[in-house]
């Protein structure tokens, strides 16, 4: 169905106002994932559509107090791979933008855009989780700040109200010797979805003995979800054969796949584990000091050498 109304407010208080009237249902960013949709007939589009393309406060990175970071709801994925401490700090992200979609998506993408479209294999999705990124939702009622792991309550789903909008992500800051990467399986490297998705965190103490470690997985429920128990698995150890081995089958363990045209279930479970291993690999070579280049899902080898 086309479109009846459309509108391009030009603050943050107009969008609102007008989000307020017609629902969240018809919000547009970069409208990558509303076109596919509509195209496909798969997601129709809204009766009234709201660009919110012209919201500059929405989009940019900033250097919080903390040392952490906040991204507008409006960054696109080539913004977070043009910046210094994504690519140095937050690794796992860049791994992510790097990959996501076409040259020409990663300029038009926003990742408020990706993180409300609640896929269970978006791309970035993993690596907010193992930052512990927080969200900022804003209504014209109240401001509410939401852990992004208590955002996806399934696939497309979410609770973000529909009077509600996303504005901004954080993520905070690291400790020293922290290293992050973010891996995917994938059948080609051009316009790929995940059959696996895999982000790892990890944080070394002085003596090299893991001191904190994140898992989360992408494409193997119905969100994006951690998994505590791979993370725990290595934590307070040397990473080794065996305590990576020991983390990657929790991971493959804690995972819910359904077989679909890319990947059967039994083959995505079995993957996970592969897929974890090679990203334990990478983000404690990163946490070393060691250059892994970006993306790791194409460069974990680079973690071996």
């Amino acid at each position: 169905m086309a479109a009846r109304q459309y509108f391009a407010p030009n603050s943050v208080d107009e969008a609102l106002q007008v989000i307020g009237r017609h629902g969240r249902i018809g919000v547009v960013a970069g409208g990558t994932d509303a076109v596919v949709g509509h195209r496909s007939g798969k997601s129709p589009l809204a009766d009234a559509i709201v660009g919110i393309h012209r919201l500059q406060d929405l989009n940019g990175i900033k250097v919080a107090n903390d040392g952490g970071l906040c991204i507008g709801a409006l960054t696109s994925y080539a913004s977070l791979l043009s910046s210094n401490e994504v690519l140095e700090r937050y690794t796992a992200l860049a791994d992510a933008s790097a990959i996501v979609g076409s040259c020409a998506t990663r300029n038009v993408g926003t990742l408020g855009g990706n993180i409300v479209n609640a896929s269970p294999a978006m791309d970035t999705g993993a690596p907010l989780l193992v930052f512990d990124a927080v969200t900022e939702l804003r209504s014209q009622a109240r401001t509410r700040q939401l852990p992004i792991a208590e955002l996806w309550t399934g696939p497309g789903q979410s609770v973000v109200a529909d009077d509600e909008l996303l504005v901004s992500v954080t993520l905070p800051s690291l400790p020293p010797q922290s290293g992050s990467a973010y891996l995917r399986l994938e059948y080609r490297r051009a316009m790929e979805i995940a059959v696996v998705g895999v982000a790892v965190q990890i944080t070394l103490g002085a003596d090299g003995v893991v001191a904190a470690a994140s898992i989360a997985l992408a494409a193997v429920g119905p969100t994006c979800f951690l998994v505590d128990a791979a993370g725990n698995a290595i934590v307070g150890r040397s990473l080794d054969e065996s305590s990576t081995a020991e983390a990657a089958a929790a991971a493959a363990d804690a995972a819910r796949p359904i077989s679909d045209n890319r990947a059967s279930e039994n083959y995505r479970r079995q993957m996970v584990s592969v897929v974890t291993g090679r990203a334990i690999q990478v983000a404690a070579a990163r946490a070393a000091g060691r250059t892994v280049n970006i993306p790791a899902s194409q460069r974990w080898r680079e973690a071996t050498q």
